[in-house]
């Protein structure tokens, strides 16, 4: 499977932190201003999906019309380094505060 430093490697894109949630991923990278934001979205999801299909074929007859990722996408660039850190922290963070909150229920 093609690692997130192969994919660094190959486009000059460099990611700083990738996490999950339920339903989606933030992605937080640095890339050469060249290359489109939505270029990098493609490039990831395209790799990303075509070695999981590869890896497991039953998969994709399972999704629904053979999708594994959704058409759309968000970008929102970071310009300050301070900023930076906040946002680096929240996708590194991510979808940990609820796993918290649900931890501290008592009943």
């Amino acid at each position: 499977m093609l690692t997130s430093k192969e994919i660094e490697e190959r486009y000059d894109i460099e990611f700083e932190q990738i996490d999950c949630d339920k339903d989606h991923v933030h992605i937080l990278r640095t890339a050469h201003p060249k290359i489109a934001p939505g270029q990098i979205v493609r490039v990831f999801k395209s790799i990303t999906v075509r070695k999981l299909f590869k890896r497991k074929p039953d998969l994709k007859r399972d999704l629904w019309d053979g999708e594994f990722w959704m058409n759309g996408y968000y970008v929102a660039t970071v310009e300050e380094r301070a900023v930076w850190g906040v946002v680096e922290r929240y996708v590194k963070n991510q979808g940990k505060l609820k796993e918290e909150l649900h931890q501290l229920k008592l009943f």
